[in-house]
């Protein structure tokens, strides 16, 4: 009960006025919308949109450059706006030089595991990077890119003819069209039994 309210107060005070960092993602164990809430408000982004699903872990070294689009969802990766070589050549060669690029990621993007986005690009709109990806260039509406550097590996309408037809012919295909949202607390266990059950039938 105490823990509780003690919880409650830390996210609802660094949401409101960004102070208690630390102990609101220590203790306060924010969900991911009070994370992105924080964020939005306090994260120095030039913007962040709707519906966006932003991890602890994920990495953004300069976020005063970079703006989100609605719909954006990052796994644990990094999102760079700067080139620190700019700063190792202009001591090197005496000339004042600047490395630092926009990083601007619009509507309906996910950006996977370990891809690093690099500074100067845009994203999207509808787009996915693929995990691992290094992303050194502009990927354009409706793309998904994957590799090292990223290249259009495929468009988001395959990927999702292709997932919308493994999906209807999984055995809980009937769990999945009950769901309210892509995570639904109340079919989760049932959808994870299922799972289970298909994946190692002889457990």
């Amino acid at each position: 009960m105490v823990g509780g309210l003690i919880r409650r107060f830390l996210r609802n005070r660094t949401i409101r006025t960004g102070k208690g960092r630390g102990l609101f993602l220590r203790f306060g164990r924010p969900s991911t919308a009070e994370y992105v809430e924080y964020l939005r408000r306090h994260g120095g982004f030039v913007s962040i949109g709707e519906r966006c699903s932003i991890l602890r872990s994920t990495l953004f070294t300069d976020p005063a450059y970079v703006r989100i689009g609605n719909n954006v969802h990052f796994a644990t990766c990094s999102i760079i706006g700067h080139d620190g070589s700019a700063g190792m050549l202009e001591a090197a060669r005496g000339v004042p030089l600047d490395g630092t690029g926009k990083v601007d990621i619009r509507d309906n993007v996910f950006i996977g595991h370990e891809a690093i986005i690099l500074p100067g690009v845009t994203i999207g709109p509808d787009a996915i990077v693929a995990a691992g990806a290094v992303v050194n260039r502009d990927v354009p509406p409706g793309a998904v890119v994957g590799g090292v550097p990223a290249k259009q590996i495929s468009t988001i309408d395959e990927v999702f003819a292709r997932r919308k037809a493994e999906t209807d012919a999984l055995p809980w295909a009937d769990l999945i069209a009950q769901r309210k949202a892509f995570y639904d607390p109340a079919i989760e266990a049932r959808l994870r039994a299922a799972r289970r059950a298909y994946f190692y039938p002889d457990a």
